[in-house]
């Protein structure tokens, strides 16, 4: 599985538009914290369904971004943070050392 780049708010409005399952995990490349809740991520992401679409969003070098996705999918900026959304609509948002590939897969069943 491979990251998407989400690096424009086009892109937000479109995820907002699909059906079906989504997720954005949004990492801070200056934080020891998320560099470790995403390598366990990507240890983990091959038991997601391989057609479900992963956004990765950098949130130091498209700061506004985050902020449109906290705003959109209302929920509280966390950094890092894995958001499961599903038709629009966000499902489970997990942070920090909460973030969790079998939890996101207990909501996909």
């Amino acid at each position: 599985m491979n990251w998407t780049s989400l690096d424009s708010a086009n892109q937000i409005d479109a995820i907002k538009q699909q059906t079906g399952y989504s997720l954005i995990f949004k990492h801070s490349t200056r934080c020891s914290i998320s560099m470790m809740a995403k390598r366990r991520f990507e240890m983990d992401m091959d038991k997601l369904p391989a057609d479900m679409p992963l956004y990765f969003l950098d949130l130091i070098k498209y700061r506004d971004l985050s902020s449109k996705v906290a705003q959109d999918f209302q929920v509280h900026h966390e950094s890092p943070q894995m958001l499961l959304i599903k038709d629009g609509d966000c499902i489970l948002d997990q942070s920090h050392g909460g973030i969790s590939v079998d939890e996101a897969m207990e909501v996909l069943a």
